[in-house]
């Protein structure tokens, strides 16, 4: 891979373990995604940074014709995986959600779970989501919002994170439903948003969310890689994110974080 955003980008996420994480924590929102997509047979269907399949396999066990793709191959070889040992039969294919590699208007369904809003070029994203959708056809997103607590998680990460290449935006952007109709714009029409909360009752204590976080999610471990030379920013990222975690707590360790559902449907 030549691009050395797209070559650091791919890096974050095959660190840590975003498999685990997205097996114990995040598994419940593909469904969610399915369901709200309206996929089931006859229909063709591209996860747009897919990771392991939390969207796309679920898409496939309700019969779509599923193409997964991602920009890191290593989650694809764990999605493989995990699609033989459920019988589901799709496609696995490593593709930039900035420069799709797929034919204009050639999929019914795009879809993207918690996947697109890391692509650091919104515009660009967006508008390879709507060139692959044939008109007619259904775009479906699950996003954190910039308010709930993955987005909270990342502006309380961002003094801490080297600069954004030239020209990126904010990951949790794409769940502020403004910031969606600019991107799409005149591109869709009858967008609907949601509003939802997943429960996470994974941790005891706001501690284990940290450390957790620290060992096994990408964006975590890199933010962490560029201040391991300053122990006291070190401490002082490691108490704030133990506080984001009180302040999400809604009894016993339990958090509840919050995602937006963005439908719309394909301008002819």
């Amino acid at each position: 891979m030549t691009n050395p955003v797209k070559a650091k980008h791919r890096a974050m996420w095959a660190s840590g373990d975003y498999p685990a994480l997205a097996a114990e924590i995040v598994a419940p929102l593909g469904p969610v995604l399915v369901e709200a997509a309206g996929i089931g047979p006859g229909r063709t269907v591209l996860d747009v940074g897919a990771g392991t399949g939390n969207a796309a396999i679920p898409a496939a066990l309700a019969g779509a014709t599923v193409t997964a793709s991602d920009l890191t191959p290593e989650l694809l070889a764990v999605g493989e995986r995990l699609a033989a040992a459920q019988d589901a039969k799709l496609a696995w294919r490593e593709a930039d959600a900035e420069e799709l590699p797929f034919d204009t208007a050639e999929f019914d369904t795009v879809i993207s779970c918690i996947g697109v809003m890391f692509a650091p070029h919104h515009e660009a994203a967006a508008g390879e989501l709507l060139r692959v959708c044939r008109p007619g056809g259904t775009i479906a997103l699950i996003n954190w919002t910039p308010e709930g607590f993955i987005g909270q998680m990342f502006a309380t990460m961002k003094p801490y994170a080297a600069p954004p290449p030239p020209g990126a935006q904010p990951p949790p952007r794409w769940g502020d439903p403004a910031h969606l109709a600019g991107l799409f714009g005149s591109g869709v029409e009858g967008a609907g948003v949601e509003r939802r909360k997943l429960r996470v009752d994974l941790f005891d204590r706001p501690e284990e969310f940290r450390d957790y976080f620290k060992s096994r999610y990408g964006p975590t471990i890199a933010v962490y890689q560029n201040i391991a030379e300053d122990p006291e920013r070190v401490e002082a990222l490691d108490r704030e994110l133990v506080e984001l975690g009180r302040r999400f707590d809604v009894g016993g360790g339990a958090m509840d974080w919050e995602y937006l559902i963005y439908t719309a449907r394909r301008a002819d």
